[in-house]
């Protein structure tokens, strides 16, 4: 009886520890013998009629009783469980799930008053019959996930700038709405005005201030940062380029999400196993349950601790998968004998880097197992709490998330390391933190405008299959609550584009550590570069680098006889030039 039973929690057990529609088998170390005087309840058992005073063993087949009837016996606290055949013979319940629950149950008043039910019922109409719209608009909506990409590959620029601009010009008008609204309340404030009105011209004036503060830090960030901001627009250009190459890099998030559905799955399995463990005993009213000790109680943890990790675990197998494949592109040369990245970086995650993801996806599931453990204590001491605990906890609570988006980050960018070099991770954790410091402008301009420029791609995905989808679902008849399909179309929506763009970020963010690592392993003299020719714009030497690189395609074109004498040592001649020009 140690071990759990999910059937005790489906189909529950009487006083006496038997399941309900199962053949239980008697337990030699258990008596248990309940007499029930249920005066008030009747119901009928082995076809016959039966009030109050029955008798209950453990140890009895209970294959044609499948409902549990739990009712009290005096007070509130004193609660006996009993299987019967059906809910109905019992006056005033009916069958839920193998329980039986009375007719007039609170919630079902509460839902019948508030017109719930009829919302819920009126709701499911809508659904059925706006099915077909809805495939439609999911469909729309996985078309303008793909055209944000192609938009993003071929127009990054154009992307970028316009929407620093709109940026710009929203900070521009909002601050000049500030100022103009303040003089204006300054203006028309008569000299017998209260503390109220002043107070609130005074706000404007502050409001103003702060707005004009922010607009001109706008302003600066984008003109110091113009060039790291051509980076981001190249780094977009490039992974564009990567995922055009390599396009099964989009069916990544849909494994991941399969596989996270399936742990959640296991999570909920396990979780039945575990809480309908425990040691049978019988308490003082010959009611037998089951009671979990240290052990059963450690597990229940053990198990949210484990779930938390293998959802990081298959989150982390994702970013080595699209690293591998990524930085295996950005260190080919020759990018049309690039073969299978993505098969060659799963076979490496498979057969080198499990215990890198597994020891990554561990520290950040202790941390999110910690906030877990916090929110709980909070929930239970929340009676005791008073402004300073409270303050404590939200502090405490901030600290832990705060601290798991930066070992997310952190662990991302491992992986991206470990996939280029193949360190273990406490290495490749060391390599990427030294690189992203060396390049703090830099990563600053992607992690503000890279993410920004994503974010407003998924918005605009969103936006768009809503508004179609409110084109479309308007047109049918009939409808109560049109709303609904289209909120759980831009949900759908929502989820598609957040998809693609979770690969797209990974991707820049692989491509812009590729970078770094190629600026300090080579010189673009006599180590050539692997980056491609936009990326060479970037670097120190810049020059020289592209000069080199021209002349380098120049050699590869004449070999394939596509350039002629002339051609090639006017190359050779810039090449010198430019040279001469850096050295002096």
């Amino acid at each position: 009886m140690v071990f759990g039973d999910i059937y005790r929690i489906i189909n529950g057990y009487d006083d006496c520890a038997n399941v309900c529609g199962r053949d239980n088998k008697p337990d030699k170390d258990l008596s248990c013998k309940v007499q029930l005087n249920w005066g008030y309840l009747s119901w009928n058992w082995n076809n016959s009629k039966h009030v109050g005073n029955s008798i209950v063993w453990q140890g009895t087949d209970r294959t044609d009783q499948k409902y549990l009837l739990v009712e009290t016996s005096g007070t509130s606290s004193d609660l006996h469980r009993q299987c019967v055949s059906k809910c109905e013979d019992v006056e005033g319940y009916k069958p839920f799930l193998n329980r039986c629950i009375r007719k007039e149950n609170p919630a079902n008043d509460v839902a019948t008053r508030t017109g719930l039910r009829n919302f819920f019922q009126e709701v499911s109409e809508d659904l059925e019959s706006c099915s077909m719209e809805m495939l439609w608009l999911c469909a729309i909506a996985f078309a303008f996930s793909l055209l944000t990409l192609v938009l993003l590959r071929f127009l990054p620029g154009f992307i970028v700038w316009v929407v620093l601009l709109a940026v710009i010009v929203a900070c521009t008008v909002g601050t000049i709405w500030l100022w103009v609204k303040w003089d204006w309340e300054k203006k028309n404030m008569s000299t017998e005005a209260g503390e109220g009105a002043k107070m609130r011209t005074n706000n404007y004036l502050y409001y103003a201030i702060a707005a004009t503060g922010v607009t001109i830090i706008v302003c600066l960030i984008v003109l110091v940062m113009r060039k790291r901001i051509r980076m981001v627009v190249q780094l977009f250009r490039e992974a564009g380029k990567a995922i055009s190459n390599m396009p099964f890099l989009l069916l990544e998030p849909v494994l991941t999400f399969v596989s996270i559905a399936a742990v959640i799955v296991l999570y909920v399995y396990f979780t039945m196993w575990v809480e309908s463990s425990g040691m049978l005993k019988v308490e003082n009213n010959q009611s037998a349950k089951y009671v979990k000790d240290t052990t059963m109680l450690f597990t229940r943890w053990y198990n949210l601790l484990a779930f938390f990790w293998f959802c990081q675990f298959i989150i982390g197998c994702q970013h080595m998968v699209i690293a591998g494949a990524v930085a295996c592109w950005f260190f080919t040369r020759n990018k049309s004998k690039l073969g299978s990245p993505i098969l060659k970086s799963f076979g490496n995650l498979l057969r080198y880097h499990m215990g890198t993801v597994a020891l990554g996806s561990f520290i950040i599931a202790v941390v999110q197992f910690l906030r877990t453990m916090l929110k709980l204590l909070m929930y239970y001491v929340r009676e005791r709490q008073n402004r300073f605990t409270t303050c404590i906890f939200e502090c405490c609570q901030c600290c832990l998330q705060c601290f798991e988006k930066f070992l997310q980050y952190l662990t991302r960018n491992a992986y991206i390391m470990t996939a280029m070099h193949g360190d273990p991770f406490c290495k490749a954790g060391k390599n990427a933190f030294r690189l992203l410091t060396n390049n703090a402008l830099r990563v600053f301009a992607i992690n503000s405008v890279g993410d920004f420029v994503l974010i407003l791609a998924k918005v605009f995905v969103v936006v768009v299959t809503c508004l179609v989808g409110m084109e479309l679902i308007q047109k049918k008849t009939g409808l109560h609550h049109p709303y609904v399909p289209i909120i759980l179309v831009g949900i759908f929506a929502y989820l598609v584009a957040h998809c693609f763009m979770t690969v797209y970020e990974m991707t820049v963010d692989t491509i812009f550590l590729c970078f770094c690592e190629d600026c300090e392993t080579n010189d673009g003299i006599s180590r050539p570069y692997y980056m491609s020719r936009g990326l060479m714009e970037f670097v120190q030497n810049s020059k020289k680098a592209l000069a080199v690189h021209d002349s380098r395609t120049a050699s590869t074109l004449k070999d394939g006889g596509a350039w002629t004498k002339d051609e090639l040592s006017g190359a050779n001649r810039r090449l010198s030039k430019t040279i001469s020009e850096t050295v002096d």
